[in-house]
């Protein structure tokens, strides 16, 4: 019993030693990635420092990164460390889960996005909905060009591939006319995602665009067509020519097939 009782000693007092060190870094706050026992996390409570354990690898990461922290993974030489900041840390809790949540981070920016649903399809469909957005504003960012939303750009380019097709003689302009009738696909589906009678709103759309100059597109709250540039609806300009250029070539492939390969017909069952 007395070995076993030295051994106990021998620990804390290595863990005291380890816990000194970390305290000698002059911090108020100490995040751990792994587990934090009693004796130490009562020694950092008595030093008036926050113990965190249990961080993910990737929060503590995107944590290093906003606070302006190195990660450290000895704590021997306390000046060549990098130490990070932030105006307040408090626990939050969001429905039943309790977050820690860090604010007035150095960079002054960032922010995270909590996503909840009442069921893994709806927080998967958020996830990858909040994703393309994210990747829209990223491409943005790089070319701040941006274009009217709502369909317009698809409409303003019908109405100047179909001017190409009257003056196209042959079948060439069958071609086109089918081009045109893809372009037009876009407003569509925006009309029928939103429940809206498509055939309806292109055919206003199609009469507005015949103005000059026109902003036309659809307005999904108000289930007309509407002023995007009055609206404030746009999109990337890079998005844009990346999704139109990756649709023509692969109709280009498509078209440059000229033999078929069918598969093997599907067995029944019981033949």
């Amino acid at each position: 019993m007395a070995k076993v009782a030295d051994l106990e000693a021998a620990e804390k007092e290595k863990m005291r030693e380890k816990v000194q060190k970390i305290i000698s870094h002059g911090i108020n706050c100490f995040v751990n990635r792994q587990l934090i026992y009693n004796f130490p996390e009562e020694l950092f409570a008595d030093a008036g420092i926050l113990a965190i354990e249990h961080a993910d690898f990737d929060g503590i990461e995107r944590l290093g990164l906003v606070t302006g922290e190195e990660i450290a993974s000895t704590f021997d030489n306390p000046e060549s460390v990098k130490l990070g900041h932030c105006k307040l840390i408090e626990e939050i809790m969001i429905g039943e889960d309790k977050l820690v949540h860090f604010s007035g981070v150095a960079m002054g920016q960032e922010c995270t996005i909590v996503l909840r649903g009442a069921s893994p399809h709806v927080l998967d469909e958020a996830e990858r909905s909040l994703h393309d957005a994210l990747c829209v504003l990223s491409q943005t960012v790089n070319d701040s060009r941006v274009l009217l939303g709502g369909g317009w750009l698809e409409m303003v380019m019908a109405k100047a591939v179909d001017e190409l097709a009257k003056k196209t003689p042959g079948k060439r302009s069958h071609a086109i006319e089918a081009f045109i009738r893809a372009l037009l696909a876009i407003p569509t589906t925006i009309a029928n995602n939103t429940g809206l009678d498509s055939a309806e709103l292109i055919a206003q759309l199609r009469a507005e665009h015949h103005k000059d100059e026109s902003n036309g597109g659809i307005d999904v709250i108000s289930g007309s067509v509407g002023d995007m540039s009055e609206l404030g609806i746009c999109e990337s300009f890079k998005v844009k020519q990346a999704v139109l250029l990756s649709a023509t070539e692969v109709t280009e492939m498509i078209l440059r097939v000229d033999e078929i390969i069918t598969c093997a017909p599907r067995r029944r069952e019981g033949m």
